[in-house]
C-alpha cells in the first residue's frame, strides 16, 4: 500500500508542478508583471514536469548541450547576472551536466567512469598542459586571468568527452545524438543559405523567442565584396568547418536509412561554401581522401556527380564558386598573398600563415618542451591587450603555447582516433558498422586537417562539437568492441553444448 501511495504521489507532482506553473503565468499576466520573462520560464517548467523522464535521460542531456551549442551563438548572448564575468547559456548548461554526471558517479552504481582508447594520449596531455603552466611562472602570474579562462575552457572540453564517453552505454543512444548534429547543422545551412540571399540572420533574434537571453550584438564581414555569412557561428571560417564536420555523419546515413539523407548533406555543403571559407575546402579534401581509402569504389562513383554540382551551387549560392576562385587565385597568387604584409597593417591582426611560419618556428625552438604556457598568447580582434599575432594555424599556436611535446601528444589524440576508426571500419562485419565508423574518421581527420588554416581552439562551438564527436566515437568502439566479446564467447560456448 505504501508503495502504491509514493508511486501516486510521483504521479500528481508533475500535474501540481504544471498547475502551478500556469496559475503563476495567469496571475503575471492579469497584473501585467512581468510577463515576458514569466513566461517563458513557465515554458520550461511545463515542459520539464511533462517529460522529465525523458528529459533527463543522459543522451538528452548531451544533446541539450549540442542544441544550446549550435543555436544560440557564442559570445552573442549572455544571461543577466551582476559577476565579475560573463554567464554564457551555454557554460550553465555544460556545468550542470558535469555536476549532474559527477554526482552520479559518486551514488548511482549504475553510473562509471568508462576507461576509453583515448585516455593515454588525454592523460599525457592534460599533465602536459599544467606542466606547461607550472614551467612558466612569470608569464602565467601576468596573464593569469587568461590562463585561468584557457585552463577552464580546456578542462571543460575533456570533461564534456568524458561524460559522452562514458553515459552512451548502447548504440541507438550514440546514433540519435548524431542524427541530431547532423540535423542541427543541416539547419544552420538553411538559414545561412538565407542569410546569403538576404543578409537576415536568424541567430541574431534568438532573445526574442528567449528574453531572458542579452543580446551582445553582431557582426557583418564580407570578402571581394561579398557577405560571408555567419549563421550562429563566431566566424565565417568557423562557421564552414562546423558545417563540413556532419558532412560525412550524412553520407552515413544516406547509405543506410535513407537517401532523404542526401539532403541533409547537399545543404550542408552548400551551407559551407556560402562561408566563402577556404578551410572548409580543404575540410572537405581530408574527407574525400579518407573515404578513398576506405570506400574507394563508391566514392569513384560519386564522381560523375561534380559537374551537376557546379550548377546547383551557381544557382543556390550565386557568387560561391567566383568567391572561391579568388579567394584560392588571389591576384598575385595565394603565396604572395600569405606571405607580405598589407601596408599599414597591424602585425597582430593581419593574416599571413606563411609569412609567420618562420618566425614563430624560431619562437616556438626556444621554449621547445613545455612551451610558453596554455592562454598566455592572447590574440584576436575583441582583445583590448594582445602580445601575439593572430596565426590562423591551430597546430602552430599549439606548439607556441605547449611545446613540441605537447603538439605530439595532439597528433597522436588524432593518429589514434583515425587509425582505431579506420581499422574498425575495415574489421566491421556489417556494412553499416563499416560505413559508420568511415564517417566519424573522415569528420575527425577533417577537423585535425582543418586546425592548420584556422584557429581552432579560438571558436568554442566547432571545439565541443569535435570533443562531444570524439567522444561519442570512443562510446561506440568501446560498445562494438563490448558485443564482439560477447559474440566470441558464445562462440566458444556452443561446442560445449553441441
Amino acid at each position: 500500500m505504501r508503495a502504491e501511495a509514493s508511486a501516486s504521489h510521483r504521479e500528481l507532482l508533475p500535474v501540481a508542478v504544471i498547475v502551478g506553473a500556469l496559475a503563476v503565468l495567469t496571475a503575471a499576466t492579469a497584473n501585467d508583471l512581468y510577463t515576458a520573462a514569466v513566461a517563458p520560464l513557465v515554458l520550461a517548467v511545463v515542459v520539464f514536469a511533462a517529460w522529465h523522464r525523458t528529459l533527463l535521460q543522459w543522451q538528452s542531456l548531451i544533446g541539450l548541450i549540442l542544441i544550446v551549442v549550435l543555436f544560440v551563438p557564442i559570445t552573442r548572448y549572455r544571461l543577466p547576472a551582476n559577476l565579475p564575468f560573463q554567464i554564457e547559456l551555454y557554460r550553465l548548461v555544460v556545468a550542470l551536466v558535469v555536476f549532474v554526471w559527477i554526482t552520479s558517479l559518486l551514488i548511482d552504481r549504475r553510473v562509471r567512469l568508462e576507461r576509453t582508447v583515448f585516455d593515454k594520449p588525454l592523460l599525457l596531455l592534460v599533465l602536459w598542459v599544467l606542466a606547461s603552466e607550472v614551467a612558466n611562472p612569470g608569464r602565467v602570474d601576468e596573464l593569469s586571468s587568461y590562463v585561468a579562462k584557457s585552463l577552464t575552457f580546456f578542462l571543460s572540453f575533456v570533461l564534456v568527452y568524458y561524460v559522452t564517453a562514458s553515459v552512451i552505454r548502447r548504440r541507438d543512444e550514440a546514433i540519435f545524438l548524431l542524427k541530431l548534429l547532423v540535423l542541427g547543422c543541416t539547419a544552420i545551412a538553411t538559414s545561412s543559405l538565407i542569410e546569403h540571399r538576404t543578409g537576415f540572420n536568424i541567430f541574431y533574434h534568438v532573445h526574442s523567442v528567449a528574453p531572458f537571453l542579452q543580446f551582445q550584438g553582431g557582426d557583418t564581414i564580407s570578402r571581394f565584396g561579398r557577405l560571408r555569412v555567419l549563421g550562429s557561428a563566431q566566424h565565417p571560417i568557423a562557421l564552414g568547418a562546423v558545417l563540413v564536420v556532419p558532412v560525412p555523419l550524412a553520407v552515413y546515413f544516406a547509405r543506410t536509412a535513407g537517401r532523404k539523407w542526401w539532403i541533409a548533406g547537399t545543404t550542408l555543403l552548400l551551407g559551407a561554401l556560402a562561408t566563402g571559407s577556404r578551410t572548409a575546402i580543404v575540410m572537405l579534401i581530408a574527407m574525400t581522401l579518407i573515404f578513398l581509402l576506405l570506400k574507394p569504389r563508391e566514392t569513384r562513383r560519386v564522381w560523375p556527380l561534380l559537374v551537376p554540382a557546379v550548377v546547383i551551387v551557381h544557382a543556390v549560392v550565386p557568387g560561391a564558386i567566383g568567391t572561391l576562385k579568388n579567394a584560392f587565385f588571389p591576384p598575385g597568387g595565394i603565396v604572395a598573398e600569405q606571405t607580405e604584409l598589407p601596408p599599414n597593417a597591424d602585425p597582430y591582426l593581419a593574416g599571413g600563415r606563411i609569412r609567420q611560419l618562420g618566425p614563430m618556428l624560431r619562437e616556438a625552438a626556444e621554449t621547445p618542451l613545455f612551451g610558453q604556457g596554455l592562454g598566455t598568447r592572447i590574440t584576436g580582434f575583441g582583445s583590448t591587450f594582445r602580445n601575439a599575432p593572430i596565426l590562423d594555424n591551430q597546430w602552430l599556436n599549439t606548439t607556441l603555447e605547449l611545446g613540441y611535446v605537447g603538439a605530439a601528444f595532439w597528433l597522436w589524440l588524432f593518429g589514434r582516433g583515425v587509425r582505431r576508426l579506420c581499422r574498425a571500419s575495415r574489421e566491421a562485419d556489417d556494412d553499416h558498422d563499416s560505413w559508420l565508423f568511415a564517417g566519424l574518421a573522415a569528420a575527425i581527420t577533417g577537423f585535425g586537417v582543418g586546425m592548420l588554416t584556422f584557429d581552432a581552439f579560438g571558436f568554442t562551438q566547432i571545439t565541443f562539437v569535435f570533443w562531444i564527436l570524439l567522444g561519442l566515437s570512443a562510446a561506440i568502439l568501446r560498445i562494438n568492441r563490448e558485443l564482439r566479446a560477447d559474440v566470441n564467447a558464445l562462440e566458444r560456448i556452443r561446442p560445449v553444448h553441441a
